[in-house]
């Protein structure tokens, strides 16, 4: 089939020697495309848009050929969820849980503690038991325990949910935890839970498993006294760096630390410091030895942790004898499992474990729900433990299980059976779908034929309102989007699922058809009218025979005229909006714009000025001749008519005068206020209160926001407008009080305020209104003295409203969130200063000013040279000076950042050690080796935050750093604490 724009094309030819009254049905069915040739199947790829009685590649190929009974239904085989004979459970990942699930595995694999974890007697057992038609629900940590064994070894399903453990445990499932870290804290409490049992083989059964004993033992080199301290283990960490085997990590681990110089050790015989040495000596192994190997290290450079992928050999027996302080036994120990980390970072990764089986010997990869074998022989269960209670709960939820695969049977087979169904009666339908020629049709969407193809969404009623056009019939433009389809299938369609209104022959709408011939020959005709006009508008005009046209219209004429003749169509089409049930508003909204983007471009509105009368700028317009405009006139019937002798709008030139009279008062203006106050404009020679001037005794204030406004009007007085009014009230409380203290005008408000000598405060009265005079008044001492003089003011301060802006602005300062601190790190107590180049303390709106002011005079002003008329547009009334309020005060009290500092954005109620892991992040200190100050005081309490300990927005933090350590696993167990995202370590587990 043609292509879509070809079949347009074709849908339309007629036109061309149609006249829009000569348009009959034949015409019609032609635009609608009704007699087009259907396509057969195997001759198009895809659809064919615009061939209505295109019916192939709308999702027909899935109910025509062999049909696969799996495709009847979405539900898989409940078979799958089965355990297979002789293979272990796994365990659902819940999300980051996987470091849970290895450990679980490898506890439920170590026979001992599964057996000891059963003898645990239970809350259920003391009384009548559980009811059949509750759920079980573990009520203590080792409950859930013995009920997860219990499961891991009969249950029937390949997988089952720990999460009732996980939730116990109160783990966030969404969180990846140092495995490590959790090994020791869950060993932990189940130590201390089971340390309430009678049962001395239960109560004991953690420290039997996986408890040995070690002493730090250091020996004094100058009298040979020895000391020793005692300790447990539940594991031993092992530094992996620089070693290739397990055994020489163990003796490392083991070997002697000399203690000399600053560390030497004070010791008790001699009562002072002496050389000594140290060293860890093994006293007693568990049944279970667990190795930890220290894969995850901070380094130092980057301020992270890393993972080191060093090799490390070990066999599948240990002998322990060598590396004991008493060597009277047998410490050969078996691998019985190995806990792996997946992943090249230390943030993120996948844990798996490697597990022996006691039993058979053979070893097994644990990986959440999925467990594969490794090697070795036939898996045989034992199932010699007694379970007691638990092999009831056992087979509660394997009955409940075996339910479940009964329900999925049953749904898929009802399923198979409706699809078979719904296969023979698409089928039936598909054939029956097209129309013949001559025999009633129906046109419906093709997205609606497409869903109801689809089995995976139900189809919903047939809905036609969106394709419809403005006389309630089926839209022309709406064709590629439909299909023509035979009546016995419309009637079976509309009678299952409803909707309409029906689109048959009748809807076929002939006042559209007539519409879009006229548009089309209006369209065709445009070309050669254009050609005309070109030629017309290359003929001068003589005399007073022709007319003003807008150059920008004429530019722009014939597409102006191809857009007002598809409005209509456009209207129609933007407000029915999509198909199936989408609402219209979005369309009529984007109509309304877009008619108003057509209203500012109507044609030879480009020379009307606001009065509605002829523009007088001549460079906007031309003289067209008479003929050229009737030509125009029959594509824009409506648009305004100046012939050439045509006066231009008498306002309009009133206001170019009264505009270049303004410019020239104003810039008389600016250079008489310059003049008389020369010093001010140039911030020359200006008084200051910290130093008071000794030729007055008096001073008057006016505010900083005043005499920026001001100089803004002096410096562009053809874009500014003239400052009329001093605006002090807003430098006053609503009592009319003074807002600031003599201390703080010298101080942080010297920013707000600008000091005035008195004979420029003669000068200002007479150039401005004073709406309030603010004076300061010093009194002298007696003996002249400048120290002891008394200062007022006139107003006086408001203490009341004075007290109120502080505790206000205190509070702003304790509650800020996101602001700029600075962290400036310092050498030997020193900052450093050296070559320190401050930054350009500018605002944005300054650098704009500054900008603008370094422009030429024409390019100043926005309003300058937009011509209307010819007229310059300013602003032409005196407008006072509006003063600022006082919440709105700007304050400029950005700190000017130097070298050696960074800024960090912070709240206020953010911890100190957030803050230092922020400065760790920027400054790779680790926050251990950070001394911090403000403003002479040490902040040392971690646990406090930034707005208790005085930081404050624009604060500078003095940072000290302490030497680095050499000692990586040190600044490693400081960062467990200390970093926000949580490490991880590789394990290695050996049993006895």
């Amino acid at each position: 089939m043609a292509p879509r724009l070809q079949l347009e094309k074709a849908a339309w030819r007629w036109t061309e020697t149609v006249p829009p009254e000569a348009v009959a049905q034949e015409h019609i069915e032609a635009a609608y495309r009704v007699g087009l040739e259907p396509c057969q199947r195997g001759a198009c790829r895809r659809n064919c848009r615009g061939n209505p009685n295109c019916l192939v590649g709308i999702g027909e190929h899935v109910w025509l050929g062999e049909i696969d009974e799996n495709s009847f239904h979405n539900i898989d085989d409940p078979n799958c969820e089965r355990r297979k004979k002789n293979a272990f459970v796994g365990l659902t990942n819940l999300g980051a849980t996987c470091y849970v699930n290895t450990f679980l595995q490898m506890w439920f694999l170590n026979l001992e503690l599964r057996q000891a974890l059963y003898l645990c007697p239970s809350t259920s057992m003391a009384g009548e038991g559980i009811p059949k038609d509750k759920d079980y629900e573990p009520q203590s940590i080792c409950e859930h325990l013995q009920y997860l064994f219990a499961l891991l070894q009969n249950s029937k399903r390949r997988y089952i949910d720990p999460s009732g453990f996980v939730k116990a445990l109160g783990l966030d499932t969404g969180q990846q935890q140092d495995a490590q870290e959790f090994s020791k804290l869950f060993m932990s409490l189940l130590e201390d839970t089971l340390s309430k049992q009678k049962n001395p083989d239960v109560r004991n059964i953690v420290q039997k498993q996986f408890c040995g004993e070690y002493a730090y033992v250091t020996v004094c080199n100058q009298c040979g006294r020895e000391s020793k301290l005692v300790s447990k283990f539940y594991e031993l960490e092992l530094n992996i760096q620089g070693h290739k085997q397990l055994t020489d990590c163990i003796t490392e681990f083991l070997k002697e630390e000399k203690l000399e110089g600053d560390n030497r050790y004070f010791c008790e015989t001699c009562q002072s410091k002496q050389n000594a040495t140290r060293k860890i000596r093994l006293l007693s192994l568990p049944c279970t030895l667990n190795l930890q190997l220290m894969r995850f290290v901070f380094d130092r450079q980057t301020g992270h942790k890393k993972k080191l992928n060093t090799y490390i050999g070990f066999s599948e027996l240990l002998d322990m004898e060598p590396f004991m302080e008493q060597k009277n036994g047998v410490y050969v120990y078996e691998l019985s499992a190995v806990l792996i980390h997946r992943g090249v970072s230390a943030y993120s990764g996948h844990y798996i474990a490697h597990v022996k089986d006691p039993q058979t010997g053979e070893w097994y990869k644990f990986n959440d729900e999925d467990i594969e074998k490794m090697e070795g022989k036939k898996l045989q269960l034992g199932i010699e433990e007694d379970l007691a209670f638990l092999q009831e709960l056992v087979e509660r939820d394997n009955s409940k299980f075996e339910e479940w695969c009964n329900e999925m049977a049953e749904m898929r087979k009802q399923s198979v059976a409706r699809g078979k169904i719904k296969h023979e009666e698409v089928k039936e339908l598909y054939k029956r779908l097209p129309a013949e020629a001559g025999s009633p049709y129906d046109f419906i969407s093709l997205e609606w034929l497409q869903k109801w193809l689809d089995e995976s969404t139900p189809p919903k009623p047939i809905d036609n309102t969106a394709c419809l056009c403005s006389h309630g019939k089926l839209h022309p433009d709406k064709i590629s989007i439909m299909k023509r389809i035979s009546e016995y299938v419309a009637d079976f369609f509309y009678r299952r699922y409803g909707g309409g209104p029906r689109l048959n022959v009748k809807a076929l709408c002939k006042d559209c058809v007539v519409e879009r011939c006229r548009i089309l020959r209006l369209k065709n005709r445009l070309n050669e009218d254009y050609k005309t006009v070109t030629n017309l508008l290359k003929i001068t005009v003589k005399g007073n025979d022709g007319f003003w046209v807008g150059k920008a219209s004429l530019r722009s004429w014939r597409q102006l005229a191809l857009e007002q003749l598809n409005e209509q169509d456009e209207d129609t089409e933007h407000s029915n909006g999509k198909m199936n049930g989408n609402t219209q508003n979005k369309g009529n909204e984007s109509n309304e714009e877009k008619r108003e983007e057509e209203e500012e471009l109507n044609f030879n509105e480009d020379i009307v000025c606001p009065h509605g009368g002829l523009c007088i700028s001549e460079n906007e317009r031309r003289v067209v001749s008479k003929e050229a405009w009737e030509k125009l006139k029959q594509y824009f019937p409506k648009a305004p008519e100046f012939p050439n002798n045509k006066e231009c709008c008498s306002q309009c030139k009133i206001l170019e005068r009264e505009g270049e009279e303004n410019e020239a008062l104003h810039k008389m203006m600016a250079s008489e206020q310059k003049t008389s106050l020369q010093n001010l404009f140039h911030d020359k020679c200006r008084p200051c209160l910290g130093s008071w001037p000794q030729e007055t005794d008096e001073l008057y204030i006016v505010s900083q926001f005043f005499v920026e406004e001001w100089r803004k009007f002096v410096r562009r007085p053809t874009r500014c407008s003239p400052v009329s009014s001093v605006g002090n009230s807003a430098l006053l409380c609503p009592h009319g009080g003074l807002m600031f203290t003599y201390a703080s005008m010298t101080k942080e408000d010297s920013k707000l305020i600008a000091l005035i000598w008195p004979s420029e405060w003669e000068r200002i009265q007479k150039l401005f209104v004073v709406d309030h005079v603010i004076k300061i008044t010093r009194t002298p001492a007696p003996g002249a003295d400048p120290e002891g003089a008394l200062y007022t003011s006139e107003p006086q301060l408001c203490p009341e409203c004075r007290e109120g802006l502080l505790c206000q602005q205190q509070r702003d300062l304790r509650e800020y969130t996101q602001a700029t601190i600075y962290i400036h790190k310092v050498v030997d107590n020193k900052k450093v200063m050296k070559d320190a180049a401050p930054e350009l303390n500018v605002s944005s709106s300054e650098a704009e000013e500054e900008r603008e002011e370094n422009k030429p005079e024409g390019e100043q002003d926005p309003d300058f040279n937009q011509t209307n008329g010819g007229t310059k547009r300013q602003k032409i009334s005196h407008q006072s000076y509006i003063p600022y309020q006082k919440q709105g005060i700007r304050r400029s009290t950005r700190h000017r950042k130097v070298r050696g500092e960074k800024a960090l954005l912070v709240s206020a109620n953010q911890t100190l050690k957030e803050l230092k892991i922020q400065i760790m992040h920027a400054f790779s200190v680790a926050p251990f080796d950070q001394n911090l100050s403000i403003d002479g005081k040490m902040l040392s309490d971690d646990t406090a935050t930034l707005g208790s300990l005085g930081v404050i927005p624009e604060s500078v933090i003095l940072l000290k750093a302490d030497e680095p350590i050499a000692d990586y696993a040190a600044m490693d167990d400081v960062m467990q604490v200390c970093m926000p995202e949580e490490g991880f370590k590789g394990t290695g587990l050996l049993g006895h």
